[in-house]
């Protein structure tokens, strides 16, 4: 199976995932649902895990196509950062569902009334989430300069000197990374946040990115783009 028809197939059972998801009980008032919070939270991780895995294969046979990453829209790929999404964006995802509802539940907080969602984050968790926030940069900055550097090398790649083969195994080698630091960030939050916010996490982030793809699938149709 071309990697182009394995996204297609990951994709529409991520869809399902978000569906059992959205059906899950919020608030978790009981073990019953929690327990099936944490089951439906594996699930989604072990998806996640599965897509990278079977990204880098596809990234040691043809690391170029991967870049050019002809199953995604033009405003997809325009989003991009090193094949991908960029990790920070999940920080900012948090936050900013997190005032959404913290706003709208301004009212029964004042009340002395808790949701747990992610309207409900504690001092401890909002501290913990800058310190990933700043972790994530660092690690984001770091392997940015490495691809410029591979890139500051394409005179040589152009001219055909050195090792052709190398420079291909030193971006896998580059992109890996920022795969192994986007699944690192989806790992960290799971684990900071609890289930019931970790789920709607999952749901926030899947939206955005349904919403991203649906918006760029009708860009290229409107200029007449495959």
């Amino acid at each position: 199976m071309s990697f182009q028809r394995f996204y297609q197939t990951w994709f529409d059972q991520l869809k399902e995932m978000v569906h059992q998801l959205n059906q899950a009980p919020k608030p978790a008032t009981s073990d019953q649902h929690r327990e099936l919070h944490q089951l439906l939270l594996q699930n989604v991780v072990s998806h996640y895990y599965e897509y990278y895995r079977v990204k880098s294969l596809a990234a040691k046979n043809d690391i170029l196509s991967i870049f050019a990453a002809p199953w995604f829209t033009s405003l997809e790929r325009s989003l991009h950062w090193i094949a991908g999404w960029r990790p920070t964006t999940a920080f900012h995802l948090i936050y900013t569902e997190s005032s959404i509802l913290f706003e709208s539940h301004i009212t029964d907080i004042l009340r002395g009334l808790r949701y747990g969602d992610l309207g409900d984050l504690s001092p401890d968790q909002l501290r913990r989430v800058s310190e990933l926030q700043c972790e994530a940069v660092r690690e984001e900055n770091a392997i940015s300069d490495e691809l410029s550097g591979w890139q500051d090398d394409a005179s040589e790649i152009i001219g055909l000197m050195g090792d052709i083969n190398a420079k291909m195994e030193r971006l896998v080698e580059i992109l890996e990374k920022a795969d192994k630091l986007r699944m690192k960030t989806i790992e960290n939050l799971v684990e900071l946040l609890t289930p019931q916010q970790a789920v709607e996490f999952f749901i926030s982030s899947a939206h955005l990115q349904f919403g991203i793809r649906r918006w760029g699938i009708n860009h290229d149709r409107q200029r007449g783009n495959p």
